[in-house]
């Protein structure tokens, strides 16, 4: 399969789900977001972006979803806001949150790798966040759109699952165990569906998932001209999948924040 046929596949899968997490976290997302200033990010996260000086920079968000992360960063004082994701029902679901909060966002459906290129030179800030990178089937690529939309100077912040954790499979009867290479090159095929939060069962489409080493992230950045400024890594789940790995006592890294400027 070709690039684009693997996405063209994962925004089907995407789509699919969408009416699934509609039902299982709409509402109380619409109660969060009435209230003035709500914002759904974590501490670590609200730490960060105190260092970066997110009150008045034009930030984009890459994979959005539905856009309650892209949200906060809005009523956290962000100037302009721009979110981008490949789904055309989570993209609908974004700008309904945004109508409910009251916040004046723009929310685009296209192809990562295909963001138009009139946003170049247009953001202070690309923010990145849990489960975007997995998406990803080249990482090189992705990278290279990051620093065209960035302006010169501007910040890169990646909050994610660590890598490391492709390494397991959540649905194995002994969960834990090592299942999977760290060197793995080949896509994972998810015929389940996508329903991570509730774990629906439901006809659903092959989706694709890319590993990405640590290192491979890392090189990206910078062979795109990112330089990295902190990279720190957390023994706390961010993506409602490895939650259970948080009661062992002994576990791996389960995800990680990494910071990064355009050079001049």
């Amino acid at each position: 399969m070709k690039n684009k046929d693997y996405i063209q596949a994962n925004r089907i899968a995407w789509n699919q789900t969408a009416p699934i997490h509609r039902k299982q976290t709409f509402e109380q997302l619409f109660l969060d977001f009435e209230k003035a200033g709500y914002t759904c990010l974590d501490n670590i996260e609200k730490g960060i972006l105190k260092e970066i000086g997110v009150s008045g920079k034009d930030v984009a968000q890459l994979c959005c979803n539905n856009g309650r992360e892209l949200l906060s960063l809005k009523n956290l004082g962000a100037s302009r806001c721009v979110g981008f994701d490949i789904s055309d029902a989570f993209i609908e679901q974004a700008k309904e949150l945004a109508s409910v909060a009251d916040l004046a966002c723009d929310f685009m459906c296209t192809d990562i790798y295909e963001i138009p290129r009139h946003y170049d030179e247009s953001f202070d800030l690309v923010y990145i966040t849990v489960g975007v990178l997995g998406w990803m089937p080249d990482l090189k690529d992705f990278f290279a759109v990051v620093k065209r939309l960035l302006r010169p100077g501007g910040w890169l912040f990646i909050y994610e699952m660590h890598p490391m954790l492709d390494m397991f499979d959540e649905e194995a009867e002994e969960f834990g165990k090592l299942r999977h290479s760290y060197f793995k090159q080949e896509p994972y095929a998810e015929e389940g569906g996508l329903d991570y939060y509730g774990n629906t069962e439901y006809e659903a489409s092959v989706s694709y998932w890319f590993h990405h080493k640590v290192s491979d992230i890392i090189q990206s950045c910078l062979n795109n001209g990112l330089r990295i400024l902190s990279f720190h890594e957390y023994d706390h789940d961010v993506s409602s999948v490895f939650k259970d790995m948080e009661k062992q006592e002994i576990r791996p890294p389960l995800s990680y924040t990494l910071t990064a400027r355009l050079l001049d």
